[in-house]
């Protein structure tokens, strides 16, 4: 008769963590599920997010349990974001898992790694570089540097030794990703060069867009973002030439509809007209050419199907409108390198 110790037939459990942001939840958090999940057939897999990343994550994955924190739950004061991610720690120790990867590299979820890590925890990936107990006794001091707290070159460290490449600009070396950041991270800096960068979410068209859609070409429009300078400031201007040029716009990226309708929406679109943001990723993996609104935003880093060139000044609208055109006409071809 076989005999197995416990360690040896208890079922591998396995926690992956991506907080922030929405788009790197999309183009990280889900290839890196299925990436685990084919990897270890057998496992359990959870995942820890934030806000609408339970809605994507439910959607991509509707078999993975899904937890961590909704909106409004992540406080801005770091001493109350600090318990609040105690809490999160106590229920992950509880969980007794085999292994606990940490995708993220915001302050926050690496300070929630390092303290599972100092707790013998098995963590995997990113952390930050000082103990909980240092960090609060310089907190207390009044001698935390605020660099350290705002800064990831300065508080992030990992156990993934190309983790530091991701503090380089990479996008300028001979090498250049296909898939873009996705690619570079999970390949580069996390290395693993046999993922498949899976990000697809199986949707159903959202039957109006897609009744309009036989008349019209339909373009989303997502111009805002979530810092100031990465949002185009002349987005009535160019929606209103988008329709006189004949085209069916809609623009609703404001979180007052579910993952769900925005997603069905984005399949039921010909293109999203984007600046560097979430929306990009959530078209991608629905199958939504995008053409990036570039800014002073590399797109080498992005590889969208289309792209402005980098300016500091916002795109002009005639530009941007000959742009859409040029890519309806057929005369842009979206495996080439496309700049307007």
């Amino acid at each position: 008769m076989l005999v197995t110790n416990e360690a040896d037939s208890r079922k591998e459990k396995i926690l992956l963590i991506r907080m922030l942001g929405l788009g790197d939840v999309t183009c990280i958090g889900v290839p890196s599920v299925r990436h685990i999940k084919r990897k270890h057939p057998g496992a359990e897999v959870h995942f820890l997010t934030y806000a609408a990343g339970f809605e994507v994550m439910a959607l991509a994955e509707p078999q993975v349990k899904t937890f961590g924190l909704k909106k409004g739950e992540w406080p801005e004061d770091i001493i109350k974001a600090m318990e609040v991610f105690l809490g999160l720690a106590e229920i992950i120790v509880g969980e007794a898992y085999s292994k606990i990867i940490n995708l993220d590299t915001w302050f926050m979820p690496s300070f929630l790694s390092r303290f599972l890590k100092d707790a013998g925890e098995p963590v995997e990936g990113n952390y930050i570089g000082m103990s909980i107990a240092e960090l609060i006794t310089q907190f207390q001091n009044q001698t935390l540097p605020a660099s350290f707290v705002n800064d990831p070159s300065q508080y992030l460290q990992s156990t993934w030794f190309s983790m530091m490449r991701w503090h380089t600009t990479w996008w300028q070396s001979d090498y250049l990703p296909e898939r873009g950041y996705p690619e570079f991270y999970l390949r580069t800096c996390c290395g693993w060069q046999d993922i498949d960068l899976d990000m697809q979410i199986q949707i159903t068209q959202d039957k109006q867009i897609a009744k309009k859609g036989k008349h019209k070409k339909v373009i989303a429009l997502a111009t805002q973002a979530r810092t100031a300078e990465r949002s185009y400031t002349l987005t009535e201007q160019l929606e209103k030439a988008l329709e006189e040029a004949g085209f069916e716009v809609w623009s609703k990226f404001d979180g007052t509809q579910s993952m769900r309708q925005t997603l069905a929406m984005l399949k039921s679109s010909d293109l999203l007209i984007s600046v560097p943001s979430a929306p990009q990723w959530l078209a991608m993996a629905v199958g939504c050419p995008v053409m990036i609104i570039s800014g002073n935003v590399d797109p080498r880093t992005l590889m969208p199907d289309y792209a402005t060139d980098m300016s500091d000044q916002p795109a002009e609208v005639q530009s941007l409108i000959e742009g859409v055109q040029s890519i309806f006409d057929g005369s842009v071809d979206a495996s080439n390198e496309n700049s307007f």
